[in-house]
């Protein structure tokens, strides 16, 4: 389990990786961990875990060690237990080390004159924190990501030595940071009735967007894409969510926030004409299900002991067009592992499956 401990240093060595005929063998080699090789500690730590074999196994030695907390959202909470955490950390690797990156949050809901939103009525939210967590050491570092948020700085003057300054985050880190999806999607929420600036339109929700699928189904989820914008020559990676009328499936925009290091966390939004139909992703999921030749393949891939699995619609802008791409999985009843079998494209009228992209 990610949140047992973990004894560290101990007598048996631990299984590796096969070598030949032979089983490599591998032994804990970092300095986190707290002692445990005395008698007293021992007996804190068997109370600590209800764990009586820590007093009877003959494995610990007297510079043993034990880990804990080593889930990320555990070993953060416990050092930052008012931040909120976003919901997907996610591991890059630097100079042959994994490194988590997890997203915090400042957030409020007594903010004066704005409007709350979700289960926690939120009404203030910003990421004003980057936490790294080295996979192997378990070296936690809270960078402060956000110098003009009043309420971090607050905290750093209560805990002026938890927060490591933003300008001293490695290049390599900083170049992997990414735009983070909870926020992305508080953001979108709110900019569904916000977007519109005319005080009647506004008033009586005239132009009302939606996230595509809420009303029927499960919102869309926002989707990480590496694209050329609309104008530009030079590939971005963004994340992006495109919007419907409320009450109507067909697209009428979508917005998107840079991840790119120099333009990070800018955001923008592209409308589409009123006057011009352009099918939306519930849609375009009901033109790909009705095709003749689509449908055929799904009855027979959801035959003979396996089950077709659509995965994530995405929306890609090209040019003056939108190109729909969704993959298709194929999961064997006696296997849970899913296999990447086709994909569906549909592009202006045309709509095709093949084996691969």
């Amino acid at each position: 389990e990610s949140n047992a401990s973990a004894a560290a240093d101990t007598r048996p060595t631990e299984f590796d990786q096969h070598v030949g005929d032979k089983n490599g063998a591998t032994s804990y080699s970092g300095k986190s961990g707290v002692p445990v090789g005395t008698p007293i500690e021992r007996i804190a730590f068997a109370l600590r875990f209800s764990a009586p074999e820590i007093l009877l196994t003959s494995a610990i030695k007297p510079d043993s060690r034990v880990l804990f907390r080593r889930d990320i959202k555990d070993r953060i909470d416990a050092l930052a237990p008012w931040l909120a955490l976003d919901g997907d950390p996610y591991p890059i690797l630097i100079d042959g080390r994994v490194v988590w990156v997890q997203d915090g949050y400042t957030w409020s809901s007594y903010y004066p004159y704005s409007q709350r939103y979700g289960a926690s009525n939120i009404n203030y939210m910003r990421n004003s924190v980057k936490v790294t967590v080295d996979a192997y050491s378990g070296t936690t570092t809270l960078y402060a990501f956000d110098a003009k948020d009043p309420m971090l700085a607050t905290y750093r003057r209560i805990y002026p030595g938890l927060f490591t300054d933003v300008a001293k985050m490695p290049e390599a880190v900083r170049a992997h940071l990414r735009y983070p999806e909870d926020l992305f999607k508080l953001q979108a929420e709110v900019y569904k009735t916000y977007h519109m600036s005319d005080p009647q339109v506004f008033y009586n929700k005239e132009d009302q967007w939606a996230i595509p699928g809420e009303t029927k189904s499960a919102p869309m989820d926002p989707f990480y894409v590496l694209m050329e914008l609309p104008g530009e020559s030079q590939l971005s990676f963004i994340l992006m969510q495109p919007f419907t009328p409320r009450n109507k499936d067909n697209m009428i925009g979508w917005m998107a926030a840079r991840c790119d290091l120099n333009d990070y966390g800018k955001r923008l939004v592209y409308n589409f004409p009123k006057r011009r139909l352009i099918l939306g992703p519930e849609q375009i999921k009901a033109r790909m299900n009705q095709e003749p030749e689509i449908s055929k393949e799904l009855t027979l891939l959801n035959q003979q002991g396996s089950r077709a699995i659509q995965g994530n619609l995405l929306v890609i802008p090209i040019k003056d067009a939108i190109v729909y791409v969704m993959p298709l999985y194929i999961q064997a009843e006696s296997s849970p592992m899913p296999e990447l079998k086709r994909v569906v494209v549909s592009y202006a009228d045309r709509i095709a499956m093949t084996p691969d992209f």
